[in-house]
């Protein structure tokens, strides 16, 4: 039989030190602007960190998970209700000097949420152009990311495009109902790339439950043209055959 280990204790009975680390939840909130995409950033509390920005984050509290702490963050930070982001774990960050404030482990998010109808609330927060973050993606006056989040970024693009590539998830970053127009700018945005809409819409409609037609149709654009059908998201989770990236 295997001894049972005294919770603070070693195996040799030694009296382990208790170890003063926080734990704290970052979330990297993507959404869809003026059909480019866009991540939330604010400005970072502690005094020495001014003139730089940092994605929203709250620490743990004893009588919440992980999950709760996530949605604490988006409401208080970013006005983003819980049922309005599609919101799943990144992974975790512990290099030892990653907060100057002390030990602090983060849990990063990836959150994704259709265009917002307002600017963010408060004065601290802003919507970035992911193509304007210099060091991330793209060229041009960029902010300063604080602690490490210059590392979670970038890990939170390539999850947001590649599970475009397998999944529905580019339905959490439009209003239902949508057309496909709106869906493809979604893909455009993301992965930065311009796609032929006739082949775009055939790759989707030919995935299996991606989504479903409603009787509703978009008015006619200034061009004239037949109107647009509007679709809403569909049962499956996986994407049958895969709409992979060019």
């Amino acid at each position: 039989m295997i001894p049972a280990v005294a919770a603070g204790s070693d195996p040799g009975g030694h009296r382990a030190p208790v170890s003063a680390c926080a734990v704290a939840v970052d979330v990297a909130l993507l959404t869809i602007g003026d059909g480019r995409l866009q991540l939330l950033l604010v400005e970072p509390e502690p005094p020495s960190l001014a003139g730089t920005w940092a994605l929203p984050g709250r620490r743990v509290r004893d009588d919440e998970d992980l999950d709760a702490t996530a949605h604490r963050a988006l409401e208080e930070l970013a006005g983003v209700a819980a049922p309005d982001a599609h919101l799943e774990q990144l992974r975790t960050y512990g290099e030892v000097q990653r907060d100057p404030r002390g030990r602090v482990v983060s849990v990063a998010y990836l959150a994704l949420t259709p265009t917002p109808d307002g600017p963010p609330p408060g004065p601290r927060a802003r919507l970035w152009d992911v193509m304007a973050l210099d060091g991330i993606s793209g060229t041009g006056a960029a902010p300063r990311l604080a602690y490490d989040h210059a590392r979670i970024v970038p890990d939170a693009l390539e999850r947001a495009r590649s599970k475009l590539e397998y999944t529905a998830l580019a339905t959490a970053f439009v209003n239902e109902p949508f057309t496909l127009a709106e869906l493809r700018r979604v893909y455009e945005a993301v992965w930065g790339v311009t796609l032929d809409p006739a082949n775009f819409r055939r790759k989707v409609l030919s995935a299996r439950d991606f989504v479903i037609p409603t009787a509703e149709h978009a008015p006619p654009g200034p061009d004239g043209g037949r109107p647009a059908r509007r679709y809403r998201r569909g049962p499956a989770s996986r994407l049958h055959p895969a709409m992979l990236r060019p």
